[in-house]
């Protein structure tokens, strides 16, 4: 399983990586594992500004539908289209490809309050 240590991560299992004040969101290889295969993405929040902790999407597997979360307040300001044609990126390449939104932060400070790659390592034991 692998965990980018350049990364900052939510308890939910997003993952956030900061260039300047944009930032990219998706989920971690750990969740996509323990979804299994992903077979749709909808995520209808581009444009939208949210808080930290608002869910932006869902993410659809064989067997559950779950939640996406705001690692921190921002403006959605891209969704990845290519998760429509292609949601199994999200198995394939999840730090990668298989991206969710891009967005403009409101409050980089909030980083702080995210996990490290040691502390989610932790997190999932």
């Amino acid at each position: 399983m692998t965990i980018p240590d350049e990364l900052k991560y939510t308890k939910e299992h997003e993952w956030i990586r900061v260039k300047g004040e944009h930032a990219v969101v998706g989920i971690t290889d750990f969740a996509q594992g323990e979804l299994g295969d992903v077979v749709f993405v909808e995520i209808e929040t581009e444009g939208e500004a949210l808080s930290m902790g608002d869910t932006f999407g869902t993410i659809e597997a064989v067997k559950t539908v779950s939640d996406l979360y705001m690692p921190v307040d921002g403006e959605v300001a891209e969704v990845n289209g290519a998760l429509e044609e292609s949601p199994e990126l999200v198995n394939t390449d999840p730090y990668g490809k298989g991206w969710m939104i891009r967005i403009h932060m409101s409050d980089p400070s909030q980083l702080d309050d995210l996990l490290s790659a040691d502390e989610y390592r932790e997190l999932i034991g």
